[in-house]
């Protein structure tokens, strides 16, 4: 069909305040807004001024309220353990009111905070939505990050109260998570009054009630039995609905704060209009609710405009194999799955032919989007042709909450362009601007910056640190958020985000895409997943390094191989990206959420200091890429610094 993209945007453009209002709409206002938008408040202004609601009810209550209790909300899925549960709207309300209850048994009110350190496991959706009935603000912190990261976060939020459990399943192990809890209790300055604990039958955990734990389970179904009834608690747009940390913080961590208002208007938005699900329609987003899109499309987007959403405890590969992905699809009738590249390199590189694909039936799949970090033009070819639907590339951060710019399903596609996340969505104007802050031509690389107000949805700042968020975010580029991505918009208007703007190497005198040059290595049948960073050099000041991982199956001699892609990029991109360095690796040190540590990497290799990141999937990675870069004749500093 003939996409409405851009006379929605137009729309937007000329009105922006009428467009928000009309999809305040389709949210439920206990209060409705005074003011649609009020620039003196806040930071760069706030949404939805006046406004009182509640993120709990327009998840839950209004749906059964509407006669739809008895159709699935939740869709619960553990490859680790085989449990399987679907929840209606109705039994979704029992769970998360007897949560709640508890809370609020426990004195946690109207902005109040609470930690949530837990697995993929229902009882975690549970807990967020109490928190948001209450009026509480939860932070929720990725289950099993090291004990320091969350001593911090418990200081800077001053949590009330931790919700965990006693330990998260990984393949082939059973990761303890209540020791790693009560060595950050120990350590933090700030204790909470009382931590949570859901046991699970893998490992049971020792409860120190004499600290304040509880066993989560039987606290729960006490209040179940007693059949209480917890009322959502009114409370303005402009209240926070949570804080997130951003990953990899060392020091004083940054909290992202989102509002209840404008996080719900435009989170409600993208589900009909950018995925195009209608209200009954399974959609899946195969994250983890530590990150912002386990927040937005796990939990909140889906349950707000009434689509069933799935929670999987398991990986794309390894449980049980790279079809794990396609049994859900086919199990559950998911019209759209969203998950990040990283995923689809592992399921390329385990199935490059699609043969497990071809094992389900796919056909009620409508599309699939990917997000996280630079999708490959090549494994989004790959995913087209097995999948044979739309793959859509579509480009957000934690700090918006929400896409930037996405190819809109729901709209009506635009034209597909590989290696862009295709345009603008209503809410962001973005423009590309040199180190100056000036404008640059179209095609030309640049500082990718969205113009102020920031839309509803995205951050309102950094939780008690008003003044960091507008040093970090606002002031470099005045009148602008900094993005921090670097890329180019071209003559059409479609986005190319290349890379971080520290992944921009300067090799003699030239500015170069690491990103640009991924493109090229992934474009080798042979090579799976890459990545390239920038590394010193005395005589051009930084040369581009790149380190390769094989598909499954390749036989042909390696050295071959780093030859034929040293002279693709060469022939692609040209002799001035000066690439000669290629080192085949048997995997990447990546985040838990699938993003490449090219930073760490980086410093590795330049024999600089360097901390191991809180998020990381595997840290013995890492000591097999200083290694191999040892055996490349760096002399890099394989030696982590202490936290």
């Amino acid at each position: 069909m003939k996409s409405r993209y851009h006379s929605v945007y137009e729309g937007w453009l000329q009105d922006p305040a009428a467009f928000w209002a009309e999809a305040a709409k389709d949210i439920h206002w206990f209060t409705p807004p005074e003011t649609i938008f009020d620039k003196d408040q806040g930071v760069y202004g706030r949404w939805f001024v006046g406004g009182e609601t509640n993120t709990c009810y327009n998840c839950i209550d209004r749906h059964v309220a509407e006669g739809r209790g008895a159709e699935r909300a939740l869709i619960f899925d553990s490859a680790m353990t085989g449990e399987k549960r679907i929840l209606t709207y109705d039994e979704l309300l029992v769970e998360v009111q007897a949560v709640a209850a508890v809370l609020k048994g426990l004195g946690v009110g109207k902005g109040d905070r609470v930690i949530i350190y837990m697995p993929m496991v229902p009882e975690a959706i549970f807990s967020m939505l109490a928190c948001a009935r209450l009026g509480a603000i939860h932070s929720v912190v990725f289950g099993g990050f090291a004990a320091h990261e969350l001593a911090t976060r418990l200081d800077d939020s001053e949590a009330k109260v931790v919700i965990s459990a006693s330990c998260g399943l990984e393949p082939g192990r059973v990761v303890a998570y209540k020791p790693l809890l009560d060595q950050a209790v120990d350590m933090a300055k700030v204790k909470p009054d009382c931590c949570l604990i859901l046991q699970r039958d893998q490992m049971h955990a020792v409860l120190r009630y004499e600290h304040g734990d509880m066993d989560f389970a039987q606290a729960v179904e006490a209040e179940k039995v007693k059949g209480t009834v917890v009322a959502c608690e009114p409370v303005a747009a402009t209240d926070p609905l949570y804080v997130l940390y951003t990953s990899g913080t060392t020091g004083q961590p940054k909290g992202v704060v989102r509002d209840n208002g404008g996080h719900m208007v435009a989170l409600n938005w993208t589900m009909r209009n950018l995925y195009g699900v209608e209200r009954g329609e399974a959609f899946w987003a195969a994250s983890d609710i530590g990150w912002v899109v386990g927040h937005s499309y796990i939990v909140y987007a889906p349950l707000l405009a009434g689509n069933p959403t799935v929670v999987y405890e398991g990986k794309p590969v390894g449980t049980p194999d790279a079809g794990a992905f396609w049994r859900i699809v086919e199990e559950y009738d998911v019209k759209v799955l969203f998950t990040a590249p990283t995923a689809f390199r592992a399921i390329r590189r385990d199935d490059p032919d699609g043969d497990l694909v071809a094992k389900h039936d796919l056909s009620g799949m409508r599309a699939l989007f990917l997000a996280g970090e630079r999708a490959d033009p090549e494994t989004l070819k790959w995913a087209e042709r097995v999948l044979k639907v739309p793959v859509v590339d579509h480009w957000w951060q934690t700090e918006t909450g929400w896409p930037i710019a996405a190819n809109p399903l729901g709209l009506g596609l635009l034209p597909v362009k590989h290696g862009s996340p295709t345009l603008p969505m209503p809410g962001h104007a973005i423009e590309v601007v040199d180190d100056a802050g000036h404008p640059v031509p179209a095609g030309t690389l640049g500082n990718i910056v969205i113009k102020l107000p920031l839309p509803p949805g995205c951050l309102v700042s950094f939780w008690k640190a008003d003044e960091r968020f507008r040093t970090a975010c606002l002031d470099e580029f005045p009148g602008y958020y900094k993005t921090a991505d670097a890329g180019m918009v071209d003559e059409d208007g479609y986005v190319f985000v290349m890379a971080r703007t520290d992944d921009i190497i300067n090799c003699a005198g030239h500015r170069l895409s690491t990103g640009a040059m991924e493109e090229v290595c992934a474009m080798h049948p042979d090579v799976a997943e890459c990545a390239v960073i920038g590394v010193a050099d005395a005589l051009k000041g930084q040369i581009p390094c790149g380190f390769l991982v094989l598909k499954n199956r390749v036989e042909r001699d390696p050295s071959l191989i780093t030859r034929e892609i040293v002279d693709l990029v060469r022939n692609e991109i040209g002799p001035v990206a000066a690439f000669r360095t290629v080192m085949i690796v048997n995997r990447l040190p990546k985040t838990r959420s699938g993003k490449i540590l090219r930073g760490t990497m980086q410093k590795m290799a330049d024999g600089l200091p360097w901390r191991m990141p809180a998020t990381i999937d595997d840290p013995v990675i890492l000591d097999e890429i200083g290694e191999i870069l040892a055996k490349h004749g760096y002399s890099c500093n394989r030696q982590a610094l202490s936290a």
